[in-house]
């Protein structure tokens, strides 16, 4: 609107002389002209005001507590079937996430009956996650960690699993700094490459009647590590310090010979500055098994290798189930000595955004 007063002024003189339509025709222009002062303003507001943010995608479901669902997971680096179980309690908690990965010519639900996790998870308050092999990847549903791009970092079945781990983690809300991955025979070296590839991922690694990350780049180089070929160490300069890690075999274990056990310790000396203090000590289960334990220290006293030598058992896991396939149910409890050694360890905070 124009200066309302001006055009009062305006409309009077015009009064005084006689012309009222011509007043009223001024007043009525400054009554219909836009008020110049009040688009500034509104473009200043505009200026000013901050964009909007994007909504959050919306979170899937959370699995119910005491549920065992069965899942498929889809990412750039392949497909895979899953097991996921939520233990019993309050479905509030950010809970710790344990991946295992069974064993060749099992399945994820045979390798869950076999270990008991699920029922330690309970007990524990654990989240388990069982991914499982396809027979098309690998007709004995083998992991195949022998092949040189499932050995690395961003490349195949170390990513798919790196994948399915972040999204088990999204779906369970499990907590991102305490999060696991165990495994045997196959399933255990694949666990040892991965965590090695995935440090921030996973705080530490189990591994029963597996084999240490050598270089071993074909089926050949593995079978013959696996009758107890000792293996070359990778050929860099300097290897990086494995996750903790904890370490099962029977020293009857007629499929991956028991001697790939120093395997562990010898990359571990290699990777660590100083000496490496051990301390061994015998014990024996209440099914009757003699075992050997030995701790291997730091300098500084962090306990960065537990292995256990079971004695008069063979290529089975220890303590597990007879409803199972390879288990040894004379052994000492495997599972429960995994869990004690992760739930003693936390990582850091992760990233906001992590990269495969």
């Amino acid at each position: 609107m124009k200066n309302p007063f001006a055009s009062t002024m305006k409309a009077a003189r015009l009064m005084r002389k006689g012309r009222a339509l011509s007043a009223a025709l001024v007043m009525q222009r400054a009554l219909m002209t836009p008020a110049k002062p009040a688009k500034k303003a509104a473009a200043r507001k505009s200026a000013t005001a901050k964009p909007a943010r994007p909504a959050a995608p919306a979170l899937p479901p959370r699995p119910l507590p005491g549920s065992f669902i069965d899942g498929m997971f889809d990412s750039k680096h392949g497909a895979l079937r899953y097991k996921l179980y939520t233990p019993t309690g309050s479905a509030r908690r950010r809970l710790p996430l344990v991946v295992m990965l069974h064993g060749c010519s099992q399945t994820a639900g045979d390798f869950a009956a076999g270990t008991g996790m699920n029922r330690l998870a309970d007990e524990l308050g654990v989240i388990i996650l069982y991914p499982e092999q396809s027979g098309s990847a690998n007709v004995a549903r083998c992991w195949n960690w022998h092949q040189p791009h499932n050995q690395v970092r961003g490349r195949g079945e170390p990513a798919m699993i790196a994948d399915l781990t972040r999204h088990a983690i999204l779906l369970g809300r499990a907590d991102p700094a305490r999060v696991y991955i165990a495994g045997m025979s196959a399933g255990g070296v694949a666990a040892a490459i991965i965590a090695a590839a995935y440090p921030s991922l996973f705080v530490a690694v189990g591994v029963h009647s597996g084999l240490s990350c050598g270089a071993i780049d074909s089926l050949g180089d593995a079978l013959a590590a696996m009758r107890g070929r000792p293996q070359a160490l990778p050929s860099t300069a300097r290897v990086t310090r494995p996750r903790p890690t904890i370490l099962f075999h029977g020293d009857a274990d007629k499929v991956v010979h028991p001697s790939n056990a120093d395997g562990f310790r010898a990359l571990l000396e290699r990777s660590t500055a100083g000496p490496i203090v051990s301390q061994t000590r015998q014990g024996q289960s209440a099914g009757g098994r003699h075992y050997t334990r030995t701790e291997h220290r730091t300098a500084q006293g962090e306990v960065m290798l537990e292995s256990w030598t079971i004695h008069g058992s063979g290529h089975a896991w220890s303590g597990g189930l007879r409803s199972a396939s390879y288990t040894d149910p004379a052994g000492p409890d495997a599972s429960r000595a995994m869990l004690r050694f992760f739930l003693a360890r936390r990582g850091k905070p992760p990233r906001p955004k992590a990269s495969a």
